[in-house]
């Protein structure tokens, strides 16, 4: 395509990001609504329970066995093993404008 002076041009660039517990990833791009998890089942490399929820994602961390998603409106979504941290639905209602997510191991 010929750009010429005066054409208008919008451009869009997507940063990916990844996040990794001990066995499993998740990749996304911010802002975006596809986040891609691969590995153990049992550590998060299967989001297929939540991926409905899963949009508008700001940011995701990883603790060991469970990865949580900051997504725009400031509510929290979480997956990995439920044991340790990979089900939130007991507090879902208090997990709303949060700012900040941080995980340990």
């Amino acid at each position: 395509a010929n750009i010429q002076e005066g054409d208008n041009l919008t451009v869009l660039v997507l940063q990916t990001r990844i996040a990794a517990t001990k066995n499993a990833f998740a990749l996304w791009c911010s802002g975006g609504d596809r986040i891609f998890t691969w590995g153990d089942p049992d550590s998060g490399g299967d989001s297929s329970a939540v991926r409905d929820q899963l949009r508008g994602v700001r940011q995701i961390h990883a603790s060991g066995f469970a990865f949580a998603a900051l997504l725009a409106d400031g509510s929290v979504v979480t997956w990995g093993d439920v044991q340790i941290g990979g089900d939130s639905s007991a507090v879902r209602d208090q997990l709303r404008n949060v700012q900040q997510v941080q995980c340990t191991n």
